[in-house]
């Protein structure tokens, strides 16, 4: 599908995924969760897409859910005209797929990012931003509640006393206390942001098995859901035994003992391991 809220660029196994609305902010819309969507469906089948970057254009990262709809933005009884039940959220839709995602994701935040556009980088696997960068998880000020699975993500990403002090005030707060807080790995001038973002996805898609990649993803983030160690114990012992035979094991070895770079043959699209994927499918209801 074409875009008209996002610009989806490729380069070298690196693709940039940038919120394209600079003159609202880059605000969330009903457009942008199905672009979005779209796009990380299109990473995932392309095997020469190594990671994913997410930054905003113009000032702004995403300033959260467009409010032009008014008093009703959040009513989707009185702006689908039906009162049908509990309707999924849309923010909610994105980092499910982000979760999904066999890919890793780095936000480049770039500027403000509040509301949906802080919530939706809580699935992502790596933050950094600009110093200049506002955050703000300001639901209790809008006479709502945090969206997007952040009442999962934003515990395990801060810790439970750091998420609700942020959700409970509601405030904008500095890109400084972002990083004190564990929302934010490193803080760099605006103008390197990017330029370390590709650092990150460059190291990732230079020197990694792209199976063992997307397998550690989905290893970790499902693990913090899990009631024991042993399951993880359960999914390593597998995992090791699949990739330790593998053409991309053999590779990894070699390359090590004869001292040059790895040039790992196995892709997502055709060497994830036949119990790929452990898990059953979760529905909404």
């Amino acid at each position: 599908m074409s875009y008209n809220t996002i610009v989806y660029d490729v380069e070298d196994g690196i693709l940039t995924l940038t919120l394209n609305r600079p003159e609202k902010l880059n605000a969330f819309t009903g457009e942008m969760l199905t672009e979005m969507i779209d796009a990380f469906d299109r990473a995932d089948a392309d095997d020469d897409v190594r990671a994913i970057i997410v930054t905003g254009a113009g000032r702004g990262f995403c300033a959260g859910a467009d409010l032009s709809g008014g008093s009703d933005t959040f009513n989707s009884d009185a702006r689908e005209n039906r009162k049908d039940g509990v309707q999924p959220d849309g923010g909610g839709k994105l980092t499910l797929r982000i979760y999904e995602l066999n890919k890793p994701i780095i936000a480049a935040i770039n500027g403000p990012a509040v509301g949906v556009g802080i919530t939706m980088t809580l699935a992502m696997d790596i933050r950094i931003a600009a110093d200049i960068a506002k955050f703000g998880f300001v639901f209790a000020r809008r006479g709502i509640v945090p969206e997007a699975c952040s009442s999962y993500f934003l515990p395990r990403v801060v810790g439970i006393s750091q998420a609700l002090e942020w959700c409970f005030s509601g405030r904008v707060f500095t890109a400084d206390e972002a990083l004190r807080g564990g929302l934010l790995r490193s803080l760099h001038p605006k103008d390197e942001l990017l330029e370390a973002a590709r650092g990150i996805a460059r190291d990732i898609a230079d020197n990694t098995s792209a199976v063992s990649v997307s397998l550690i993803r989905h290893m970790m983030w499902r693990m913090l859901g899990a009631d024991h160690p042993i399951e993880a114990h359960k999914i390593d012992s597998r995992g090791v035994y699949y990739t330790g035979r593998s053409a991309d094991s053999k590779e990894g070895v070699a390359s090590f003992l004869e001292k040059r770079a790895a040039q790992f043959p196995g892709t997502v699209s055709n060497d994830m391991p036949e119990f790929f994927p452990w898990w059953e499918e979760r529905k909404f209801s």
